[in-house]
């Protein structure tokens, strides 16, 4: 299913210009969540490169990997752990490891945290994310695992949108090649 997968990805996958005053088109990956086959594939797929591996948790950064995070360990069958963002209104409760991510794409910095107790030495952590571009999320969850004593195993992400130098620093794994998803001309 894998191959079938990735073409059911690109298929379902839009950009949207959201009109003059943005500079930029925005990713509509709403079309993934719709189709009940890409939704049932996406956790068995993001889980299958890092199995051998053993992970002990899966961690994913707010927003989309909340959604993508739960899928892949449910196909692992072990826990997962959400990181959030600052500023978006949902601070976690207790204590919690923070750390701030080199500049994205856009570049912005973002803060990350994840509750201590979901965390901790002796974890096996496969990180997940729905797009890696510049890895700034995977810095800074990479460093939060590093501060709460966990080994990371990699990411596995959805789209791979990153140097081929990167992906292979951090780990990354993806379903599709970013250059798939290009914006189509007219």
């Amino acid at each position: 299913m894998p191959a079938e997968l990735s073409e059911r990805l690109v298929e379902l996958f839009r950009w949207i210009d959201p009109g003059p005053q943005s500079t930029h088109l925005v990713s509509d990956v709403s079309g993934w969540w719709r189709d009940p086959a890409v939704l049932a594939g996406l956790g068995p797929a993001l889980a299958a490169p890092f199995r051998d591996a053993r992970p002990t948790v899966v961690l994913a950064p707010a927003v989309t990997g909340l959604l993508l995070g739960p899928l892949a360990a449910t196909a692992l069958g072990v826990g997962f752990a959400p990181a959030q963002k600052a500023g978006d209104g949902r601070l976690p409760a207790g204590a919690t490891t923070w750390a701030q991510s080199p500049p994205d794409f856009r570049g912005r910095r973002v803060d990350l945290g994840v509750r201590d107790r979901h965390l901790g030495p002796g974890d096996r952590v496969l990180v997940v994310d729905d797009w890696v571009a510049t890895g700034a999320q995977l810095h800074a969850l990479y460093a939060i695992c590093a501060a709460r004593g966990a080994e990371v195993l990699g990411t596995s992400a959805v789209v791979l949108d990153c140097p081929p130098a990167l992906a292979a620093e951090l780990r990354i794994r993806g379903l599709v090649e970013g250059d798939r998803l290009t914006p189509s001309e007219g």
